[in-house]
């Protein structure tokens, strides 16, 4: 795998992972990581100022390459030293029934500060869609140097602390030297002019701390963008929705149980998933008008989702319980 970034350009990559959470990704044991590191490399590129070592975005992706290829029938000797791209032509060469190991790349976010980078320490749950690196270093120092490999950067976020006109010209450097075509400028100090000439140049200011809120609807849309034309894409798609675990015809057969036990907790769960299944839909097709709007039906639709996904949750327990008397009645429906 690559070498640490963090020995080279001083970033550090989020989000990281422990060898736990890359063993459920991945299907493979915690055993397997360890001989698999040992033999060939394979293990975690970054290690933190404790000297604990953790498996970054791209050595997550890499591994979940590699582990498909050896469950279909690869050595894993001849696989390990390979790059993303050589793992990839690989398992498209094997058959569409591999296609959906391919990880999806996610896009690119660069944060430069100290205080925006430990603000974001705890906020992290705002950046899970996309694979991001933090230069806790003032943008003053670094824009002229920062190095962050070929990869196309999608969304630079800079703090500047109070915004002058060499502040502007050190934002519109960094921008053009990463090629990066979306900037957010974190700011304690502003006028209105400089803000003006900011938006002039493209880019977005952002009084500091931000919302999170604000921060999640920004990573949600530089994703969406990864995928659809920019302005162009439905706000259920700024989330990652659970999809239903239960049809229609189900849900009615679950709301007659009543008939074979005394209670009527299934009809009543019936009733909340099909009221939090319309809100979902009606969520996302509200119109807004600007980003808090927006933001404000992207949270809406990420909360009914996961209440909806719960109750469906609460329904399984029920279910598994009485399974025959449901399976009875799903077939009485259907015939």
């Amino acid at each position: 795998m690559n070498a640490p970034v963090t020995a080279v350009t001083q970033l550090e990559p989020r989000p990281l992972y422990g060898i736990g959470t890359v063993a459920r990704l991945t299907g493979l044991k915690p055993d397997t990581l360890r001989v698999w590191e040992r033999r060939y490399g394979l293990g975690a590129s970054y290690k933190s100022a404790s000297g604990r070592r953790q498996y970054t975005q791209a050595d997550l992706e890499h591994l979940q390459l590699i582990a498909a290829l050896v469950n279909d029938g690869a050595r894993i000797g001849e696989v390990a030293s390979s790059e993303r791209k050589t793992l990839e032509l690989l398992i498209k060469g094997r058959g569409k029934h591999l296609e959906r190991a391919v990880p999806a790349t996610k896009p690119r976010v660069v944060f430069v500060g100290a205080e925006l980078c430990s603000w974001l320490d705890g906020h992290q749950g705002c950046i899970s869609g996309v694979s991001a690196l933090l230069a806790r270093q003032p943008l003053a120092e670094i824009a002229a140097t920062l190095d962050v490999g070929d990869e196309e950067v999608s969304l630079l976020v800079l703090d500047c602390p109070a915004v002058s006109l060499a502040q502007i010209q050190l934002v519109q450097q960094l921008k053009t030297r990463l090629g990066s075509p979306n900037v957010i400028v974190t700011y304690r100090m502003a006028n209105d002019r400089w803000i003006s000439e900011l938006n002039r140049q493209g880019a977005e200011a952002i009084a500091f701390p931000m919302e999170p809120a604000r921060l999640a609807y920004e990573m949600g849309r530089i994703s969406v963008e990864n995928d659809t034309r920019q302005g162009e894409f439905d706000l259920g798609d700024l989330v990652k929705p659970k999809a239903r675990m239960y049809s229609e015809s189900e849900l009615a057969a679950a709301a007659q149980l009543k008939r074979l036990v005394n209670c009527e907790c299934p009809n009543h769960i019936v009733e909340l998933i099909n009221m939090l299944n319309h809100f979902e839909q009606y969520t996302t097709e509200c119109a807004v008008d600007n980003w808090t709007d927006a933001a404000v039906h992207s949270c809406m639709y990420a909360y009914t989702n996961q209440a909806r996904y719960l109750m469906e949750k609460a329904l399984k327990g029920v279910l598994d319980e009485r399974g025959m008397e449901y399976h009875s009645l799903l077939r009485e429906l259907s015939s």
